[in-house]
């Protein structure tokens, strides 16, 4: 497993500087020794590895089993491993890898709609994390208290889920419970007064000392150790809009690789290793 480390805790506001230097480093600075300065990934170059860039946890893992499934097939995947989510679309965009398999719709359409001349494409569905709310104060059962502090993610298609997921509790009240954009200030109502702590994904597992309840991402959540199944207060329904993507650029996305992925990915061996490694608390997203 390749990784990348940076400074994680990346906040929404830094994502514009985290593209531009990103951008003006050629990935250089950013992925040092990793993709190397300034080379692109040429769909046309079937000899060369393949680069899937995925976040830290679940997503590696699961990569990591359908890389040795490839070598199998013929296809050399180098996994690059990232531990945040705003990185991968960008170093797609910038061609330094070819694909990325870690995030679901909701938040391609958000990075899409902030990034216009961005040409990344969905190209077939992975699986789904359950999202779910933890507590190291309070037990199973328990009532969250009145003025309670919830974590939350930053980024806005996570940051709506998470309010979903908590209207779905009948805890809030929200414009819309069909509204995956659903921000802070779209709460209509919230009769407990609970106040919210907007944090990046990643960081939230290590910040449960610091907040009541938070919710909590799958993938972020199980090398936290917590089991969305047999640890949470309270999970997300199983109609939920957010199944996992597999992501390319445009350009790419008619590349023989692509099925190819597709054709292991969705597996019978990758989805009786998701089943026996996870126990239920990441599930397939293509049935």
């Amino acid at each position: 497993m390749l990784a990348i480390y940076f400074n994680f805790n990346i906040l929404e506001e830094d994502y514009y500087e985290i593209k531009k230097n990103f951008g003006r480093t050629g990935g250089c600075t950013l992925a040092l020794g990793i993709f190397g300065c300034g080379g692109s990934e040429k769909a046309a170059d079937t000899s060369a590895p393949v680069k899937v860039g995925v976040t830290a946890g679940p997503h590696a893992e699961i990569m990591d089993e359908v890389k040795k499934l490839a070598a199998k097939d013929g296809l050399n995947i180098e996994v690059v491993e990232f531990n945040d989510f705003v990185t991968p679309n960008i170093a797609l965009q910038q061609g330094e890898i070819f694909a990325n398999s870690m995030q679901h719709r909701p938040y391609l359409d958000a990075t899409l709609k902030k990034e216009p001349g961005f040409e990344l494409v969905e190209v077939f569905k992975t699986v789904n994390f359950p999202m779910a709310v933890y507590s190291d104060k309070i037990k199973k059962g328990e009532a969250i208290p009145d003025g309670a502090t919830i974590g939350i993610p930053n980024d806005p298609s996570n940051g709506g889920r998470a309010l979903l997921l908590l209207a779905e509790q009948k805890l809030i009240e929200v414009k819309d419970i069909n509204d995956v954009t659903t921000s802070v200030a779209d709460i209509t109502g919230n009769p407990h007064g609970y106040k919210f702590l907007e944090l990046d994904a990643a960081t939230i597992p290590r910040s449960l000392p610091d907040v009541t309840v938070a919710v909590i991402n799958a993938n972020y959540a199980l090398p936290a150790g917590l089991n969305p199944m047999t640890d949470s207060l309270m999970v997300e329904g199983a109609a939920s809009p957010y199944i996992n993507i597999f992501v390319t650029k445009k350009e790419n996305a008619a590349d023989p690789r692509i099925k190819q992925l597709q054709k292991i990915y969705q597996s019978a061996e990758v989805e009786k290793f998701i089943s026996d490694h996870f126990k239920g608390s990441v599930t397939v997203g293509w049935k």
